[in-house]
């Protein structure tokens, strides 16, 4: 590559076709935007069958707090989080806190990350490596997932593949447009507080520029634009590192494995992982075969590259920081996404001379990727929760006056409880008998609760003959949180109904 690539590259003027048709540009922001459609469309569709889970509770719960006590919490809690929790109070007090209208959103961002890639993918190579990047962003497991959860990964994708889209536009435009990295600084910080790990990228951006043989002027922006967004952000960084305690007990689980890394990460099954790996291997053979390869006209920069980086520099610098700060999880890497899915189509074209091939070949990772969104859409996809089940349940058999207990002997986010605090409707018969403090009332996203005994004294019993009894249950071990205290008492079992993730009893006094 040559030392100074700006100086290189052709400009970068939409090339027009015959007089009757439209310019090179307009086609690809209309195939970019139909592949940001039909990634919306594919994570939209079953997106409310799930029922909610620990995580999505979280938000939900924080997003519908009054603001000065969402506020009084992020400043001990969630403060990574707290720019989604934001937007989401805005959100549901529009659009209601049904499962498909919190999910929405994350719907649309996954939607403006497909359509950003295709677009990168059409301005640094061609319209076919576009259309097949699209596609497969569209079926990517990990977007798929990401595209019908409540929670700030789908945001972080979506702002991470826009910024990558304008880093493509920088070297294109030979640094010539200043604006630019303004927008990048903007994008790089708003990424940022809306998860703390897409500061990341900026190192990503960095190594690419210098692979690329960027001139110092360049490199001097990029530092400046990152510096600028590192200083915006860095009240986040005083907050996470406060907050750290939320993810220690990431320490004492092993995230790194091969099935988290080279499957679960982006890929969400072993079929699908075996094409996409095979697809990745070769776009990169490619590009070591184009960056040897002796040329004598300009070389552009090359898309293959700039997904390397992206996918492998932010995720590699979180896994070499385990022994020294436990902060990583397989979906952390959410953000990265998108540049599987360039490399993905990346291979696939590389393998082909023709379109009936590329269409070939694009048919199997879709056909891989089916039975993963199919189980995405199954009513316990979300950590096998089902507190749609146990909303129904009691929703069908209490009557009013009845009592409720649920299981505290769980983390907050496995707790039963959170399905009458993520569905209050389904419950309007029964009085919760040993609620302390409901979530808005505390620094935390959850409930606190009285045992049942301090919850006996206080009269929360008194004259309630029915009780029922939700424990958390993992199939092989059931909890009794509570039950011996209801003997004591005088209740007894009249009943049992075993859930997924549940059994619900009914006492009787």
């Amino acid at each position: 590559m040559s030392s100074r690539l700006e100086s290189r590259l052709p400009e970068t003027a939409p090339l027009a076709a015959d007089s009757g048709r439209l310019t090179l540009r307009r086609r690809l922001t209309i195939i970019a935007v139909c592949a940001g459609l039909l990634a919306f469309t594919i994570d939209l569709i079953g997106s409310w069958i799930p029922s909610l889970w620990g995580d999505e509770a979280a938000s939900l719960l924080s997003a519908e707090r009054p603001l000065p006590t969402l506020f009084a919490m992020l400043g001990h809690v969630d403060a990574v989080h707290g720019l989604y929790y934001l937007l989401l109070h805005f959100w549901v007090n529009v659009a209601g806190t049904s499962p498909f209208a919190i999910r929405l959103p994350s719907a649309v961002a996954v939607g403006i990350a497909v359509a950003a890639i295709t677009w990168m993918c059409g301005r640094l190579h061609s319209i076919r490596l576009a259309v097949l990047a699209g596609v497969v962003g569209a079926v990517l497991p990990r977007l798929t997932y990401a595209g019908e959860e409540a929670r700030a990964y789908a945001f972080d994708a979506a702002i991470c593949a826009v910024l990558f889209a304008i880093v493509a536009e920088i070297v294109l435009a030979r640094d010539r447009r200043p604006r630019l990295w303004i927008a990048y600084g903007v994008l790089l910080a708003l990424g940022t507080y809306m998860f703390l790990y897409d500061l990341l990228t900026a190192v990503a951006v960095g190594v690419f520029l210098l692979l690329s043989r960027a001139s110092r002027r360049t490199l001097g922006r990029w530092a400046i634009a990152t510096g600028s967004a590192a200083l915006v952000t860095s009240p986040l960084l005083f907050f996470a590192l406060a907050e750290r305690a939320q993810v220690a007990y990431l320490a004492h689980r092993t995230e790194v494995t091969a099935q988290s890394i080279l499957q679960n990460m982006w890929f969400g099954s072993a079929p699908f992982a075996i094409v996409a790996w095979t697809c990745i291997l070769i776009a990169c053979v490619a590009l070591v075969v184009r960056q040897v390869r002796p040329t004598t006209g300009e070389r552009r920069p090359d898309v293959v590259l700039l997904a390397l980086c992206w996918l492998v520099v932010p995720v590699g610098v979180l896994i070499a920081s385990i022994p020294f700060v436990a902060g990583f999880t397989a979906r952390y890497a959410t953000f990265a996404a998108p540049a599987a899915a360039v490399l993905i189509a990346a291979g696939i074209e590389a393998m082909i001379s023709r379109t009936r091939l590329a269409v070939l070949l694009t048919g199997v990772v879709v056909l891989a990727a089916v039975p993963v969104w199919a189980a995405q859409r199954g009513p316990y996809a979300m950590n096998e929760s089902d507190w749609n089940q146990i909303a129904s349940f009691v929703q069908t058999n209490a009557r009013s006056g009845d009592g409720i207990v649920f299981d505290e002997a769980v983390r907050p986010s496995r707790r039963t409880r959170l399905a009458m605090d993520t569905d209050p409707a389904a419950f309007s018969a029964v009085k919760d008998l040993t609620l302390d403090h409901a979530y808005p009332q505390n620094t935390t996203w959850h409930d606190t609760a009285y045992s049942v005994e301090e919850a006996a004294s206080l009269g929360r019993f008194d004259g309630v003959d029915r009780v029922w009894v939700v424990e958390y249950s993992t199939g092989s071990h059931t909890d009794s949180w509570g039950i011996s205290s209801l003997d004591a008492l005088g209740y007894h079992v009249a009943s049992r109904h075993t859930e997924h993730r549940s059994v619900i009893y009914l006492f009787t006094k």
